[in-house]
């Protein structure tokens, strides 16, 4: 059996393991798969299968329980851990159904060298996820961070929100770009979103009282109909999302237990300020899975503090930035509208009171307590005080 380091007796970290480690170092040409064995004491073996060749891969696994099982007698599971990126979790969905233990680890979360320069190499991060996984599976706190895969479901349902918000990105590119090509020309007042935007463009003339030129128009005709375009798959994707939304509400009957009562979708659309965009955001992007406590949930958006302390120095960097990005925008935009909407809420009076230090670094820890406060809101049933709930249609 392995050892990872060896000792006379066990402790509360050297323990055996019985297993076969394996990290994938994913490309898109070839993936690296770095293995650990029992048997061959501390040393690690490396092989290259093509990028997406999974029959390949999996025959590599078996010829691995062969060798291990002709060296020691013993026949070992296969325990694998791959970087979350580009790749999703196909493979790791994969391997679960092969009945191999697979994890996904955050990449940022591993600790790396320190020095101003270090040398970086797929086969150097092979061994160091092969030796994060061996930490983690030994119960070292702390030595990295697992993702949590999403199921097909969840996975699929969070691309409505993600695509409006590429449209919305979209429309407003094209939207400054036809107002810098008519200011150019000393033209300021022209709305492209408005509906009169054809009939508009027509009657344009420059700041020296020409008309628009020939060329100009027609490529300002083609943003607009890059527009129009987006409007419409805007509007597709919105009228997807309601339904999507619809369809999530529970029915009206009672259950026994009532915790199992909460509908996260119509609680958050219950509360004053929040829309159908914000409660999709919520529910798609956070409250779609467990949290332990409200530090998970801080962190998970991003939100949590970093504090910098030396001997006797210590100061704050500000929020993490480590979390889901799109949460953590969200958040922070719904932390202005709740000003705005709830202005009896307590969090509310919380963040006057604290607003005049500084409105920026008020409203980001206006963000932290106010996911919190919902997250206790949709899995809990405490409702935020002060809260204003929209009337009853």
């Amino acid at each position: 059996m392995l050892l990872d380091h060896p000792s006379d007796g066990l402790t509360a970290i050297r323990t055996y393991i019985g297993a076969i480690f394996v990290s994938l170092e994913l490309s898109r040409s070839t993936w690296l798969v770095t293995s650990l064995s029992p048997g061959k004491g501390e040393k690690m073996s490396k092989h290259s299968v093509a990028a997406g060749n999974m029959a390949e891969l999996l025959t590599l696994f078996a010829e691995l329980k062969r060798k291990t099982e002709v060296r020691t007698g013993q026949s070992y599971p296969i325990i694998t851990i791959q970087e979350a990126g580009l790749d999703g979790f196909w493979l790791h969905r994969v391997l679960q159904q092969e009945g191999i233990e697979s994890h996904v680890v955050d990449p940022a979360s591993i600790a790396t060298p320190r020095r101003r320069r270090r040398a970086k190499t797929d086969r150097l991060d092979g061994e160091t996820l092969l030796r994060a996984l061996l930490a983690y599976k030994r119960g070292e706190p702390r030595v990295c961070a697992m993702v949590v895969a999403p199921s097909p479901e969840e996975e699929d349902r969070r691309r409505l929100c993600r695509e409006r918000q590429a449209l919305i990105a979209e429309r407003i590119t094209h939207v400054n770009r036809i107002k810098g090509l008519l200011f150019s020309q000393g033209i300021s007042d022209y709305a492209p979103l408005r509906r009169d935007r054809r009939s508009r463009l027509e009657t344009l003339r420059t700041g020296d009282g020409r008309e628009l030129p020939s060329h100009l128009r027609a490529q300002i005709g083609r943003e607009l109909d890059r527009i129009e375009l987006l409007l419409e798959q805007i509007k597709a994707v919105e009228a997807e999302r309601d339904g999507l939304l619809a369809a999530a509400r529970k029915p009206a009957e009672k259950p026994a237990d009532e915790k199992a009562a909460l509908d996260p979708v119509a609680m958050l659309l219950a509360l004053k300020g929040l829309g159908a965009n914000f409660a999709a955001v919520l529910w798609s992007e956070a409250f779609y899975r467990q949290f332990s406590n409200r530090r998970q949930v801080a962190a998970y958006a991003g939100l949590a503090a970093t504090p910098w302390q030396s001997g006797g120095i210590r100061h704050e960097q500000g929020v993490s930035k480590a979390g889901n990005p799109r949460l953590r925008t969200t958040m922070i935009q719904l932390a202005w509208l709740w000003v705005r909407h709830q202005p009896q809420s307590a969090l509310t009076r919380w963040f006057k009171e604290r607003s005049q230090q500084g409105r920026k670094r008020a409203i980001v820890a206006l963000a932290r307590k106010l996911l919190v406060a919902l997250w206790k809101y949709v899995t809990q049933g405490v409702v935020i005080e002060g809260a204003v709930m929209k009337p009853a249609a």
